[in-house]
């Protein structure tokens, strides 16, 4: 602390000398040029004061440069020259005049200041809030996603080790399967609080990089076929080469998490696409299907890891809260936004856009 005072002392004492004798250069200039007019060196010296007592808030720098303006106004700019009198009429009033614009200026400039510490320490208080609150949404989300496949696993292995024997062997290829499936989905979920954790270590920020589309699509698509080979994804891309500067590791799972949440929760699905498309220097991705469709309750909390696995529609099955919000950390934090559209019995849609980055074709590399 005291260290960060000292500093701030140093570099005001710098920054007031510099522009003090920057002044008086400048005035030598406009005092020769201008035929020794004075007045015109008093502007140069009010300009300076005016300056560093915005950029110092310091009563002290700012006292400092109205006597060392009359000084100098006296010293270098009034005949006898190179010789302080004050003895000549109008110099107190100067002195006067320079003075109450250094202390206006500095008080000014410190109550701004403190305004604007005021304002930023109440936006950091609500930030926090926020904060608290997305992550208690993600505890409750993650404690209660976690404790449907944790009880399928254990209950899954119990019965084939209780019963190995007595099993058929489809029998215990399906608990097997059961085990291997909801694994998969366990660690998807710590993938997800992996993205979460590296947004919130960078301060709501990550480091973007200029990324092909197609190679993005084509790494998703490769991925999720692994984990879900049944399912056909009709893909839908621009034509034309597109850059778009992002963490594509995070942007690879907000796609997986969208995909993988059509397949576990679009109940009748019998279509799913994926779809990029530009609209001006944005690229919007949107993943569709046509299952059973979202009720409107639920779709206005949708991104805020606060939906909890209903019975009905979603029984037995894994909730969709903790990935969506992750998705929505994520699409933030690249500047972008996401949203939703859904109609029960009919399907859901979910899209979101990041800015792309403007690239030289093949065109501009011909003409070379």
């Amino acid at each position: 602390m005291k260290s960060t005072a000292l500093k701030k002392i140093i570099n005001n004492s710098i920054y007031t000398l510099v522009l003090l004798l920057a002044a008086t250069a400048l005035g030598f200039v406009i005092f020769y040029v201008s035929k020794n007019n004075t007045a015109n060196n008093a502007l140069v010296y009010i300009l300076a004061l005016l300056m560093i007592s915005r950029h110092t808030a310091s009563y002290a720098c700012g006292i400092f440069s109205a006597v060392f303006s009359v000084v100098s106004i006296n010293c270098f700019f009034t005949y006898p020259f190179f010789a302080v009198n004050f003895t000549l009429d109008g110099y107190p009033i100067t002195f006067i005049f320079m003075l109450t614009i250094a202390v206006l200026t500095s008080a000014t400039t410190i109550r701004m200041k403190k305004q604007d510490q005021m304002i930023a320490e109440r936006e950091r208080r609500i930030n926090e809030t926020e904060k608290e609150r997305i992550r208690a949404n993600l505890l409750r989300a993650v404690s209660h996603d976690l404790r449907t496949p944790l009880t399928s696993i254990i209950g899954a292995s119990a019965s084939y080790l209780e019963n190995q024997e007595s099993l058929t062997r489809q029998e215990c290829t399906d608990l097997i399967s059961t085990i291997n499936e909801d694994s998969h989905w366990l660690l998807n979920m710590v993938e997800n609080l992996l993205s979460v954790t590296r947004i919130d270590s960078e301060k709501v920020s990550v480091k973007k990089t200029p990324t092909v589309l197609e190679e993005l699509i084509d790494t998703v698509l490769v991925k999720f076929k692994k984990t879900h080979p049944g399912v056909n994804i009709n893909v839908e891309l621009p034509d034309d080469f597109i850059v778009i500067p992002m963490d594509s590791m995070l942007i690879r799972q907000v796609l997986t998490n969208l995909l993988e949440n059509a397949v576990l929760h679009a109940e009748g699905m019998t279509k799913l696409t994926l779809r990029v498309f530009t609209l001006g220097n944005r690229a919007v991705f949107e993943v569709a299907d046509n299952g059973c469709g979202i009720p409107k309750e639920r779709l206005r909390t949708l991104f805020t890891g606060t939906l909890p696995s209903e019975s009905g529609a979603d029984s037995g099955k894994h909730g969709m809260g903790i990935g969506l919000s992750v998705c929505a950390a994520i699409v933030k934090a690249h500047g972008g936004e996401i949203q939703a559209e859904s109609k029960v019995g009919e399907g859901t849609s979910i899209r979101f856009w990041l800015e792309t980055e403007s690239i030289e074709t093949e065109e501009n590399e011909d003409e070379q």
